[in-house]
């Protein structure tokens, strides 16, 4: 029985869980490790994704109010129309080699099987609508399912909703099923109903997990702990950040000050030692209250193996005294102060451009551009 290893990681940029998938892919065709397959749970900022299939028109918000509300919206390569994903919606990415039961039928039966039975753990009779993919609650969708295979190894998967924001669903026609007689419910909200309440996320996170890797034929097992990391927006007396242009031997990309938390270490005791050792600056750091998981880049690891390694990254903002000039450690060849927009479209990485974003008062998220006409 193949080992379907489960990552629990919180928040993630969804170009983050693009990243995700594509290491865990490479991972699983190259057998590292042999017999193993990858599950991701996360949870997504609000974002609006496309399937092959999509029909731009299916978005009906207004690109202003999707700004204010930071949304993104990103093309993707898996089947279906127009999905929303958000706080609060548990999305579960499976990369699985199906090559042992090459049938795509019955591997989205499994992922809407795993929603049904987690919903009957706590009492919500689920099951499948006759024309629609998914798991249903009478006339109300409670979880979707969009695929992608490629030489019978998988990537996205499905959107459980927990306990998201349901009139965030509003801005699109959920699926391209324009059906009025047909809405979206969420685990909250059934419960709700029934008097009760949505139990914690981390526990939804367990039973799914069970449940698929059950429905699957797989042995689920937890994944090594995350790597913990920060980052450090540092900020000059007139608003410009500071980036760090790494050594080629490095990636040769710009960055703010990021770093390793050391064991019995505080995220922001690291954050302070980091900007010291990166830049020389000795100054307070204060929390972005912005935590996110992201895949590492095995280019980047000191002895990359091709496994799937994954990092959790907090952010902070520290502002640097008048007239502060870097002094740079061995890490770093070059620095220089931008303006916050721009500095915000430097980075190579979502994670820091969001963190910069944040730090410097920005929106979270550039405005989509809007649906034909």
């Amino acid at each position: 029985m193949r080992t379907l290893l489960v990552h629990r990681l919180g928040r993630v940029e969804y170009r983050d869980g693009l990243q995700l998938m594509q290491l865990a892919g490479d991972a699983v065709r190259s057998r590292q490790p042999p017999e193993t397959d990858h599950l991701f749970l996360v949870e997504h900022p609000p974002v609006l994704t496309l399937g092959r299939g999509a029909d731009r028109t299916n978005i009906v918000a207004a690109p202003a109010w999707l700004a204010s509300q930071g949304f993104e919206l990103h093309a993707t390569d898996r089947g279906g129309d127009v999905t929303y994903h958000g706080p609060g919606q548990l999305v579960a990415y499976p990369v699985v080699d199906l090559n042992d039961r090459p049938d795509v039928k019955r591997y989205v039966a499994a992922l809407e099987e795993a929603m049904i039975r987690t919903c009957a753990d706590d009492g919500v009779a689920a099951g499948r609508h006759e024309e629609h993919r998914g798991a249903w609650v009478g006339r109300r969708k409670i979880g979707a399912v969009g695929v992608h295979l490629s030489r019978w190894i998988t990537s996205h998967g499905l959107a459980f909703n927990v306990a998201p924001d349901l009139a965030h669903f509003q801005a699109i026609v959920p699926c391209g099923i324009a059906d009025p007689r047909l809405g979206v419910t969420s685990l909250a909200q059934e419960l709700e109903a029934r008097g009760g309440a949505a139990p914690p996320m981390a526990e939804v996170e367990g039973r799914l997990a069970a449940h698929l890797a059950d429905a699957l034929g797989r042995r689920a097992a937890p994944a090594a702990a995350p790597l913990q990391t920060i980052t450090v927006v540092a900020l000059a007396q007139d608003g410009r950040v500071l980036l760090l242009k790494r050594s080629e031997a490095r990636g040769g990309f710009w960055q703010p000050v990021t770093g390793r938390i050391e064991p019995g270490e505080t995220p922001i005791a690291a954050a302070r030692r980091e900007l010291l050792e990166e830049t020389g600056a000795d100054v307070p750091v204060e929390p972005l209250g912005y935590r996110h998981g992201f895949g590492i880049d095995p280019g980047l690891m000191r002895s990359p193996d091709g496994q799937v390694r994954v990092a959790v990254e907090e952010a902070f903002v520290a502002r640097l005294p008048p007239g502060f000039e870097p002094r740079l450690s061995d890490e770093h060849v070059e620095a220089a102060f931008l303006p916050a927009a721009e500095a915000a479209g430097t980075p190579r990485f979502p994670g820091p451009r969001k963190a910069i974003r944040l730090a410097a008062g920005l929106p979270a998220a550039a405005a989509p551009e809007p649906a034909p006409a």
